[in-house]
């Protein structure tokens, strides 16, 4: 794991061949306020990173112990641009490389795990990190001081926010982990950790194209971040877990299928009552689920997905999979003749009937692209159930 000095890519007139992390001399993000000269951006830099700029990538990586070829892997996982021989990088780009090979050196996580772990890292604090500038900046309508432009109100905002966004991140980070830590430990099994049974779900805007055309930019902005909020907002409440966005469609999951029919009942439900709204379709199946960095896939996660593309407007379809395990929990009867004759044979007995918070009603049967023939079912509430 460590750097071998004759491997360093120096020969025997000691000249330093460019690192694999350097791939060409062009311009890139990091050597651009440098070459640019541009003393808010370092200054901006300076702050947020709380180091100046010491170390080229050569130099970090031989003074974390590792090898250039491992340094630059985690680099690119993380996202950050190539540099070439910048000085670029400061002693805190020095210890994360550190942990991360020490982690690797300590058996805790593969090689392989370790880059997974930095490439998810530096996935969803990138675009966390886009979003809070846009954010901040679009929502600043006057400086602080007259005169001043955008850019150099940019520094006493970043320098005001900092610590405490910073706090705010580990706080919900640790929330998160610890929420799913809970759901490995409930796990039934090893293999339920990376291989679970899930209901999954598609919630897609229709006709979302036809508006494109017809709306100004800002006004579908909006309408996305209203969906897309609105949509995070429901899922979190009823127990479910937000797996992405992507505009016009949100994919959401969750352990139980109960949980699941209410969620998608809830958004098509908040969606009608909002006229500036689209109508909606939600798609949904239930089975085993392979999860990866936060994100799923599998044959359930492509069901749900095809049900949602032929599913009524304002109208939630389910695959055989998750109709049953909702007859199997009780949720939802098998058929309405049954539910009737079992509320009348428990009146018969002077007992309380039972009781069903979901419909179902099964569709034609229909093949589906690359799955075969499918029988959806349609959810609805139960009359009279609108909790």
């Amino acid at each position: 794991m460590t750097v071998d000095d004759t491997g360093s890519g120096a020969d025997a007139d000691g000249r330093v061949d460019p690192p694999p992390f350097s791939t060409s001399p062009e311009r890139n993000d990091a050597q651009g306020a440098e070459s640019d000269g541009n003393p808010l951006a370092l200054r901006l830099e300076q702050l947020i990173l709380g180091a100046e700029r010491r170390y080229t990538p050569f130099q970090a990586a031989r003074s974390a112990g590792v090898s250039m070829e491992l340094a630059s892997r985690f680099w690119r996982a993380m996202g950050f641009a190539d540099i070439g021989q910048a000085k670029a990088l400061t002693e805190a780009d020095v210890l994360a490389l550190r942990r991360l090979a020490g982690l690797v050196e300590a058996g805790l996580l593969s090689e392989a795990m370790a880059v997974q772990v930095a490439r998810s890292t530096g996935q969803t604090t990138a675009r966390l990190a886009e979003w809070q500038m846009d954010s901040f900046l679009e929502g600043l309508t006057e400086p602080p001081e007259p005169g001043m432009t955008r850019t150099e109100v940019t520094y006493p905002i970043v320098e005001l926010l900092l610590p405490e966004l910073e706090e705010f991140l580990v706080y919900v980070w640790r929330r998160q982990l610890a929420a799913s830590a809970g759901r490995v430990v409930q796990a039934a099994d090893d293999d339920e950790m990376v291989d679970r049974r899930l209901a999954v779900g598609f919630a897609d805007l229709v006709g979302f194209t036809r508006l494109t055309r017809r709306m100004e930019e800002e006004e579908l902005g909006e309408l996305v971040e209203a969906f897309e909020t609105t949509s995070a907002d429901l899922v979190a409440a009823r127990g479910g877990r937000l797996i992405k966005t992507l505009g016009d469609e949100v994919l959401f999951a969750a352990d139980d299928a109960g949980v699941a029919a209410e969620i998608a009942l809830r958004l098509i439900e908040t969606m009608a009552n909002d006229e500036t709204m689209p109508e909606l379709r939600v798609g949904m199946a239930f089975g085993t689920v392979t999860t990866r960095m936060g994100d799923v896939f599998g044959t359930t996660v492509n069901l749900a997905s095809r049900l949602t593309s032929i599913a009524p407007r304002d109208a939630v379809l389910v695959d055989g999979a998750f109709a049953q395990e909702l007859i199997r929990t009780g949720e939802a009867p098998v058929s309405e003749a049954e539910a009737a004759e079992a509320a009348a044979a428990a009146e018969k007995e002077g007992e309380e009937p039972p009781t069903y918070r979901f419909a179902l009603r099964p569709m034609w049967q229909r093949p589906v692209r690359g799955l075969g023939v499918v029988e959806p079912w349609l959810l609805t509430r139960r009359d009279g159930d609108q909790r």
